[in-house]
């Protein structure tokens, strides 16, 4: 058995097996379905996991509990990843009582044909014995049902079970508290799992950050990656800068290419900002590279460049889908330049243009390149200064 807060149980699995996390997001290092068990004069379990490791599940609360009884189930997120194991806990337990918000329970009898027995909201009071768990709301971060429990012991140790947020991609590698890992893997991780599922609603992070503000907290206690310990403030800072959308000095550059020509435009442009003292670019043909990487990076520099061919007398397909993907994330603060390529008509310049007029509504920087078959003199004059528009731009943020 794994105690990794007082009389606080880690009985979480890890996924290996995965390969994308909700059909979409890579997953080269696996992931972990966390989920705590808090022993005391009441049993309260924290979460399920996902129901392919129900048998393992078992075995881990079997392990702490032998043929103790679980009076309570708190469900902090409905997603299947995490209610799971829900039903099949409810058929070993029957007395169990199920906790959860107003909206938990409706999600829960369309899941699982299951009633609630206990519901809470903001400030509702759970007493277990030497714990006591309260509750805050925190809609839409990153479902409408989501909430947090805030647990705190006879000690004055107060650790968040946070659902879904502050969660990161990888699986736990023997250590479960970030104490206990070399965290490098996991901080990028963190950032590409926030702009991947949580990224697009700001507003509700930082009401949540603004809920826990009052709270001095031991522990954060997520669903998914490291419990947070010796790291909350930096955890805490990033998820603050994430939701406001604050970003480092930098660039992404995105291309699509069908034959190198427009790859070529790129590495021009690329040149150029770094000439004119960009240092953080990083560059990425959208057919190779998954765009959860992209996000991730969007998220972390303030400066986006595109570019694509015209296909089909429209724009490239991958550079539809992935101006879709960043429209969909409400992503502010941001500037873009773009650029293209045409053989005999050209579409995708301007239809970059209407995704940025539309959806996206980045700060426009520079004249848009648009290039007649192959790379011409003139073609590269106007890369060059594309690139040296978007470092200008930036620079003067940055003085």
């Amino acid at each position: 058995m794994i105690e990794v807060i007082n009389k606080i149980y880690y009985v979480g699995v890890n996924d290996r097996n995965k390969e994308r996390f909700e059909g979409l997001w890579p997953l080269p290092n696996g992931i972990s379905y966390n989920s705590f068990l808090i022993v005391d004069k009441k049993v309260c379990l924290v979460d399920t996991v996902e129901v392919d490791f129900f048998v393992q599940f078992m075995e881990k609360l079997h392990d702490v509990l032998g043929d103790r009884k679980i009076d309570y189930l708190v469900i902090n997120h409905m997603e299947p990843d995490h209610s799971g194991s829900l039903a099949l806990i409810k058929k070993y337990y029957p007395d169990i009582q199920i906790v959860g918000n107003k909206k938990t329970f409706g999600m829960m009898e369309g899941f699982y044909n299951l009633k609630g027995s206990v519901e809470v909201t903001t400030g509702s009071v759970l007493n277990l014995g030497e714990h006591v768990l309260r509750f805050i709301l925190t809609p839409m971060v990153h479902w409408p049902e989501t909430m947090m429990t805030v647990c705190t012991d006879q000690k004055g140790t107060t650790s968040v079970f946070s659902g879904d947020a502050f969660g990161s991609y990888g699986a736990l590698n023997g250590g479960i508290i970030d104490s206990e890992i070399d965290m490098d893997a996991f901080h990028l991780e963190t950032t590409r799992y926030y702009s991947n599922i949580v990224g697009k609603y700001g507003v509700p992070v930082q009401s949540a950050l603004k809920k826990l503000s009052t709270l001095k907290i031991d522990y954060i206690c997520s669903t998914h990656g490291p419990v947070w310990h010796e790291q909350i403030a930096r955890i805490i800072t990033l998820y603050d800068r994430l939701s406001r959308y604050d970003t480092d000095k930098g660039i992404v550059i995105c291309y699509g290419t069908m034959y190198g020509n427009t790859e070529r435009m790129a590495e021009i442009i690329a040149r150029s900002a770094s000439q004119n003292g960009i240092k953080n670019i990083v560059m990425y043909n959208i057919c190779k590279t998954d765009h959860s990487y992209i996000l991730r990076d969007v998220f972390r520099f303030n400066g986006l460049i595109v570019g694509a061919p015209t296909y089909n007398a429209g724009l490239y397909h991958e550079m539809d889908v992935l101006l879709a993907e960043l429209a969909n994330k409400n992503i502010k603060n941001h500037y873009l330049g773009w650029f293209g390529s045409h053989c005999w008509a050209s579409k995708a310049v301007a239809r970059i243009k209407e995704w940025n007029d539309n959806r996206l509504h980045f700060t426009p920087v520079g004249t848009p390149v648009d290039m007649t078959q192959g790379l011409s003199p003139e073609t590269v004059v106007q890369c060059e200064a594309l690139g040296k528009a978007m470092a200008d731009q930036l620079n003067s943020l940055h003085c």
